[in-house]
């Protein structure tokens, strides 16, 4: 029996770490990337939704569907990250113009359709940004919670945050959504800053993206240099973070990232603690328990998958 490609959605708000997601989801052979879909985070919905139509003509993405989505959190107000993202989402590459064009349908309906439309258990959700739309999905078709596979998220830190003290940024600007997504029963994984923090973009993972001397591949590293130039400003980091990849990365080899089952809760009403991702690590758990966090991270693993992906993209005429 053959290893067939894992199928995901990729729910994101690119962002530079979005990016960079998108193109190891379409570069990685053991992914089948079935839809892009775009959430209002990082910047805009209108903003985020071009940069992923920018990237998908970087890397010659045009064989699936994209989407736009939520253009504000189900309840609080638009918060965007332009100290990190920059005024268009994407600061530091010219981004080309899109050539291709929107799906019609809302980002939650191409989410529906798509699972409903292949067997249970075949779709993992991949959402790198607010859940907006991930749980706008589960309430208008509640069918999809039981067929999908699993929900590998970007977001969350069960130890640390960087939109509050204790909050990370794609939870605490939909805290609602997030605990809808988070109290559904399918199962989670919570790819959060503890592990993410981990993916750190050395000197070392520059110069191997560096030798690839291909257009996505220069497009990353112009990403990079203005990515870390805002990390270290805004948070003080000598090398930049790469999240988002990282829960793509553990659809495509768990075994790059160590994980731990503990029941997770969104806190929605506490007053310092607003979007805080609640991990009990008190008690033993049994298998009934549906969430998980990521931990410890491969580092050269992960790394060695994006520099992969690139070379795999090749050149592109942009």
């Amino acid at each position: 029996m053959t290893n067939q490609p894992k199928k995901i959605i990729l729910d994101c708000d690119p962002g530079h770490d979005d990016a960079i997601a998108m193109l190891l989801a379409h570069g990685n052979p053991n992914i089948e990337l079935l839809a892009v879909t775009t959430v209002v985070g990082n910047q805009t919905l209108e903003k985020v939704t071009r940069n992923a139509l920018s990237v998908a003509r970087i890397a010659n993405i045009t064989h699936i569907p994209f989407a736009a989505g939520a253009v504000r959190p189900l309840v609080r107000n638009v918060e965007i990250a332009p100290d990190i993202h920059g005024d268009s989402g994407l600061d530091g590459p010219v981004l080309p113009e899109p050539a291709i064009q929107l799906d019609s349908r809302h980002a939650i309906d191409l989410i529906i359709d798509t699972i409903m439309a292949h067997p249970p258990k075949t779709i993992t959700l991949v959402p790198t940004g607010g859940l907006t739309n991930i749980a706008m999905a589960a309430r208008k078709e509640p069918k999809i919670v039981e067929r999908v596979k699993e929900v590998v998220l970007m977001g969350g830190g069960y130890h640390v945050g960087n939109w509050s003290a204790v909050a990370e940024f794609n939870i605490k600007i939909d805290p609602e959504a997030a605990h809808i997504v988070f109290n559904e029963k399918w199962p989670v994984t919570m790819v959060g800053l503890d592990l993410t923090h981990q993916a750190l973009a050395t000197p070392e993972v520059i110069e191997k993206i560096s030798a690839i001397k291909t257009k996505p591949a220069t497009f990353v590293l112009e990403m990079l240099e203005f990515f870390g130039k805002m990390y270290k400003q805004a948070q003080g980091f000598t090398y930049p973070p790469v999240h988002d990849p990282c829960a793509v990365a553990y659809v495509i080899n768990p075994d790059l990232i160590k994980t731990r089952r503990v029941p997770v809760d969104i806190e929605l009403t506490g007053t310092l603690t607003l979007g805080m991702t609640v991990a009990d690590f008190r008690f033993p758990v049994d298998e009934t328990c549906h969430t998980q966090v990521a931990t410890k991270l491969d580092h050269a693993g992960f790394w060695d998958l994006i520099v992969d992906a690139l070379q795999r993209i090749g050149e592109v005429n942009v």
